[in-house]
């Protein structure tokens, strides 16, 4: 800027001058003489020209976008290559598989028979915890059960002296009907004969049907007694078996007090404490399965609509590759990421839980394409466009892109950029909103 106003002055003072000759030279003799050009048309060019210049001048040096240390920034040339569509991530051994041990009761922590980390057998017991409610209900229901069962007792006692008591009368009766029966047979003979009289043959008649209908009303009225007995014994039957499988219940549920390993294992997060109070769902520990493991790797969710179950992967450990497949997609993306389960092929190498690893997880064939490093700045512009370096190298203006796929630290270039151009791809969070960048 201080230029132009220095060409200005001067073009200025040029035409002053011309003028102040011009005056000088109007006189009576001058006009015999040949008129010369005036000199302003010559300045006036000049300034032209010097203003030109400077315009110039200012296109060329005048910065441009915003201006940044060239070694602020990370700048990649695009190559052409092979696209090998392999993600490479880190992901964390897991126990192939886990269970979870909750408390069942509400209980204060009695014993703690073993350490977090510790291996264990299944059926070994773990935890002891007490409930002193859970202690006084079972009492209550076991004093319940048992006056229950004693009254059962006491109806079945019953029912065996009634039937007793009922075989004694029935047998009874049924004896005085025979020998009713028998007098009934002699006085018909000799009524027959004429040794006893008409009425005293019917009288005897009448007491031989008196004892059928006794004997049959006795045993009618025995087959009622014993039945309604017995349904009132099967009904306090059907009380005390309740009352045992709720007993049953709750012995059991006393027993879950005591808590066990249900499997064979590792104990991982046991943290309580002897005296401790739990509640009922609380989390006491986890059993996780010996020497089987699989892996949990977090993927950008830019692969999610590309990656299925069954695709293959592979990690190195200890200097040996080992194979893997996808087992299984949680879709649920989290922080810009989604998790995928890997499972071993074959027998898993021995591995910590919570170790990382790097796995490659082969998504395609390789293609030849044109590559570009993938940085930070994909995450900034979803890779719509990028700040490409000029042919001067001095600054970057921003450009339209057209990105494909995204695998191995690389990123596919469909459009928008020529082999060899350059451009940045460190973050842009700090000039984001900038036309160009300009290299200091």
């Amino acid at each position: 800027m201080p230029l132009c106003l220095c060409v200005s002055v001067a073009v200025f003072d040029g035409l002053a001058m011309s003028d102040l000759s011009d005056q000088k030279q109007i006189s009576g003799a001058a006009m015999d003489r040949r008129v010369a050009v005036p000199r302003r048309y010559g300045l006036i060019a000049l300034a032209a020209v010097a203003a030109i210049a400077v315009a110039v001048l200012l296109v060329r040096y005048w910065p441009r976008g915003v201006p940044v240390s060239r070694a602020d920034v990370e700048i990649a040339a695009a190559r052409p290559g092979p696209f090998r569509d392999v993600v490479v991530g880190r992901a964390t051994a897991q126990p192939l598989h886990s269970v979870l041990l909750d408390a069942t009761e509400d209980g204060r922590v009695e014993q703690v028979l073993v350490k977090d980390g510790a291996r264990v057998e299944a059926g070994q017991l773990l935890v002891v915890l007490s409930s002193t409610q859970r202690a006084q209900e079972l009492m209550a229901r076991s004093a319940e059960a048992a006056q229950q069962t004693a009254n059962l007792a006491t109806f079945r006692a019953g029912l065996m002296q009634a039937q007793a008591q009922l075989r004694r009368e029935l047998t009874q009766g049924e004896f005085e009907l025979e020998r009713v029966r028998r007098l009934h047979e002699r006085n018909l003979e000799l009524a027959a004969t004429g040794f006893l009289s008409p009425s005293a043959l019917e009288d005897s008649a009448d007491k031989l049907a008196l004892a059928q209908r006794l004997v049959t009303q006795a045993r009618v009225d025995s087959r009622e007694e014993l039945a309604t007995r017995e349904q009132s014994i099967q009904a306090m039957q059907r009380a005390v078996t309740d009352l045992d499988q709720r007993l049953a219940a709750m012995r059991t549920a006393s027993e879950g007090l005591a808590v066990r390993a249900p499997a064979a294992g590792r104990v991982t997060g046991l943290t309580l404490q002897v005296g401790e109070s739990v509640r009922s769902g609380t989390r006491i520990a986890r059993m996780d399965s010996l020497g089987r493991f699989k892996l949990d790797l977090r993927l950008d969710e830019f692969h999610l609509g590309r990656v299925r179950e069954g695709l293959a992967a592979t990690i190195t450990h200890d200097g040996r590759d080992h194979g893997l497949h996808v087992a299984r997609i949680d879709p649920q993306v989290k922080d810009g990421r989604f998790s995928v389960e890997l499972a071993f092929d074959a027998d898993p190498p021995a591995l910590q839980v919570g170790q990382g690893l790097d796995v490659r997880l082969t998504l395609g064939d390789s293609t030849q394409a044109l590559l570009l490093r993938d940085a930070g700045f994909y995450a900034d512009t979803g890779g719509a466009w990028a700040f490409v370096v000029g042919a001067d190298g001095h600054h970057a203006p921003r450009r339209e892109l057209k990105l494909g796929r995204r695998a191995d630290g690389v990123v596919e270039v469909l459009g928008g950029l020529q082999p060899g151009e350059e451009v940045v791809v460190s973050p842009y969070r700090a000039f984001v909103g900038a036309s160009a960048i300009q290299f200091k």
